[in-house]
């Protein structure tokens, strides 16, 4: 929204969602998607967004709730970037602020952004960390679903890639490894998803210490996720990783988010669009970045034992645009 506009924050609310089966990555386990919503309104309309405070980055839902509701005053977007960091808070409200602009106008909000109208996107499936015969028999267990992403965890690697390949050999794969791997690890597990026809590894070492990744081949792509939030980020990352993974709870919304793109694609990144694990109103806004998008990895909807209603349309993997009613 235009600067000076009477847009204000109207309600700032935690929430719990159940998660179909317990979600494990390197760090740990949950059970629950524990999200931040924003309302704001302006007369008789009001928008939504919805983020997700996440602890490797010290945030946690109590300092968003605190965050947002200390801002007080007229809201835009750009108001908003000079009083809160990147981060989840930043995130709901600005997605919130993009909702409610596109309700004023009677647009879609990917028409105010300038970009082309989402179509519907092939997302990546996560399979959670486990044994290698647990993340085969995961993978085996939907064969409806052609795009999958491995959550890895370091020793072993190289089993849980090969088995996930044997048991589904018609599928695309892509593996994340959240900095698990050591440096002396790297040669031999990038040569492993090479031979398991992994499209891509993210972020294999700890950020902030990923410099080996500039002095070492990458038969597979290699994908900046913890080490890249947000535009400023993208000169470090240059010589040591392929793509970056853009998500909305790192840039601080879609509107850094849109810049971010722009730049990744300007300097010769390869994009893959993620998001947290969350209900349909967290990935209903990255959906406009898909057309700069390699991968789209937007399954957090799946993930959970209910959705919003109405919620993205999810079939065989595939996800439409939002409906209005969802956002923006």
């Amino acid at each position: 929204m235009a600067s000076g506009s009477e847009a204000h924050l109207v309600e700032a609310s935690a929430e719990a969602w159940p998660l179909a089966r317990p979600f494990v990555i390197a760090r740990g386990a949950k059970s629950e998607a524990h999200v931040v919503v924003a309302h704001v309104a302006a007369g008789e309309h009001s928008g939504r967004g919805e983020a997700v405070p996440y602890a490797r980055y010290g945030e946690t839902v109590e300092d968003a709730l605190h965050a947002l509701r200390a801002l007080s005053g007229p809201l835009s977007r750009a108001s908003i970037a000079a009083a809160l960091p990147p981060g989840a808070a930043r995130n709901a409200l600005d997605c919130a602020l993009w909702d409610l602009e596109a309700k004023r106008a009677g647009k879609r909000a990917w028409q105010i952004a300038g970009v082309p109208a989402p179509q519907p996107a092939l997302t990546c499936y996560t399979l959670s960390l486990g044994t290698p015969e647990e993340m085969a028999d995961q993978a085996a267990s939907v064969p409806h679903l052609k795009l999958l992403k491995l959550k890895l965890g370091g020793d072993g690697d190289d089993a849980r890639m090969h088995a996930v390949r044997a048991a589904r050999p018609d599928a695309r794969l892509v593996a994340d490894a959240n900095e698990a791997w050591r440096p002396e690890q790297l040669a031999r597990f990038l040569a492993a998803a090479a031979a398991s026809g992994m499209e891509l590894i993210e972020q294999p070492l700890a950020a902030g210490s990923d410099a080996a990744l500039a002095d070492i081949a990458h038969p597979v792509p290699v994908c900046a996720d913890e080490s890249a939030h947000t535009a400023a980020d993208l000169p470090q990352l240059a010589g040591r990783y392929d793509a970056v993974n853009i998500k909305l709870d790192k840039t601080g919304g879609l509107t850094e988010a849109l810049a971010m793109a722009a730049a990744a694609k300007a300097s010769g990144f390869k994009i893959m669009v993620g998001s947290m694990v969350a209900t349909s109103l967290a990935a209903a806004p990255a959906l406009l970045l898909a057309s700069y998008a390699d991968w789209v990895d937007l399954d957090g909807p799946l993930l959970l034992a209910r959705d919003r209603v109405p919620p993205l349309a999810i079939a065989d993997g595939i996800i439409s645009p939002p409906a209005p009613e969802l956002w923006g």
